[in-house]
């Protein structure tokens, strides 16, 4: 690198959420610089970060005026304008994940298609630009359709069970899959620098909550066999690899209820199902982006303890200013962590903070974790 990371370099995050702030809570441990764009006025790294800049993340110029006064950039959502990355990458701006990456991984068509050229199983798909196009095909449910642009944190996407949910349906470019009965949703999250070392963690398994499409309940390590959990593990790294991404890259999947892994989705950053690695694995998944966009080595993956992380969303029927029940009761428990975003402001289903609980025994990590679940809730 040209400038040591710890002293004059500019690091910008685009996009202020959650997983901003955590990354800048690491990147406070190693004396880094941080800039942030976020539209919100009020988002949660605005307090955390050297300076905070309002504006959009898909408008060219507000990217492009923001990132070429800094050395290097990264992302905490992939719905920025990648034009502009495009040309701060030409003038020497260090662009981690390269924005030919977030631009494959943007259009849930393209990386479907990335999938079949580089022969990584994944759920049968077609490509359709319409509602239309559904009956036009004469496509037989069940099936899955998502929004090839845009779709984010449960968002665009539509299970078609019958006839009678075609009215229900994306009227836009989608990618329409075959149903897929699924044992379990598990993920593994892979880290690789510049000099090309590359690093999985263990892989986890998911639970969501139906209603919001959002991870639930994440369990560390999965309960899978050891070959099942090596396959899922080098196959997000053929992935990382066949990208030449620089970051970290999050690769869900399904199991089949025959053994075989599916690739589901692909994210470019730091990932909901990475979190409870800041309490259960030796390195964090935000420690560890920072060391792979920084070219230094990449830390230990491996499971400190087993730990369970749960969301805390905003609960139906609440909208307004938040507050937290339960959270001292909670916190009462062994190996309890609670993480809070920051988010003034809760709605049905918002992201607001999660927990992690960790404990030697897995067992006992997830029979607190229903305990926990049972006690916080997030209210008006």
């Amino acid at each position: 690198m040209i400038k040591d990371f710890y002293g004059d370099l500019r690091l910008g995050i685009l996009g202020g959420g959650q997983l901003g702030r955590m990354l800048i809570q690491e990147a406070i441990s190693l004396n880094v610089n941080v800039y942030v764009l976020d539209p919100d006025p009020d988002a949660p790294c605005k307090n955390l970060c050297e300076r905070f800049v309002c504006g959009r993340l898909d408008d060219y110029e507000t990217v492009y005026q923001f990132g070429k006064q800094l050395d290097m950039l990264t992302i905490e959502i992939e719905k920025v304008n990648v034009d502009a990355l495009e040309k701060l990458e030409e003038e020497g701006v260090l662009v981690y994940p390269q924005a030919r990456v977030i631009r494959l991984i943007q259009d849930k068509g393209l990386q479907k298609q990335f999938f079949k050229q580089n022969d990584i199983p994944t759920a049968p798909f077609q490509l359709l630009n319409s509602k239309e196009s559904l009956r036009d095909e004469q496509l037989i449910p069940p099936f899955i359709q998502k929004l090839r642009k845009d779709g984010y944190d449960g968002k665009g996407v539509r299970k078609i069970v019958t006839e009678a949910d075609f009215k229900d349906a994306f009227d836009a470019p989608s990618v329409i899959e075959e149903w897929i009965d699924f044992k379990k949703e598990i993920a593994v999250i892979v880290s690789r620098n510049d000099s090309g070392d590359i690093k999985a963690f263990p892989c986890v398994e998911m639970e969501f909550n139906p209603d919001a499409n959002l991870v639930e309940f994440l369990i560390s390590p999965a309960a899978l066999d050891p070959g099942i959990q090596a396959r899922a593990e080098e196959l997000a790294i053929k992935i990382a690899e066949d990208l030449q991404i620089v970051g970290l890259l999050a690769v869900e999947m399904f199991l089949t209820k025959d053994g075989a892994i599916l690739v589901n989705e692909l994210a470019p950053r730091p990932h909901n199902s990475g979190h409870q690695s800041i309490e259960g694995n030796y390195t964090s998944q935000f420690a560890q982006h920072l060391r792979a966009i920084f070219n230094l080595p990449l830390g230990n993956t491996e499971v400190r303890l087993p730990a369970v992380m749960i969301n805390l969303l905003g609960s139906d029927n609440h909208e307004g200013l938040a507050r937290y029940e339960g959270l001292e009761e909670s916190m009462a428990i062994e190996g309890v962590y609670v993480h809070l975003y920051g988010k003034k402001f809760t709605k049905p289903f918002r992201k607001m903070g999660h927990v992690c609980i960790i404990h030697e025994d897995r067992e006992a990590a997830i029979n607190n974790a229903r305990k926990v679940q049972g006690l916080i809730k997030v209210i008006v």
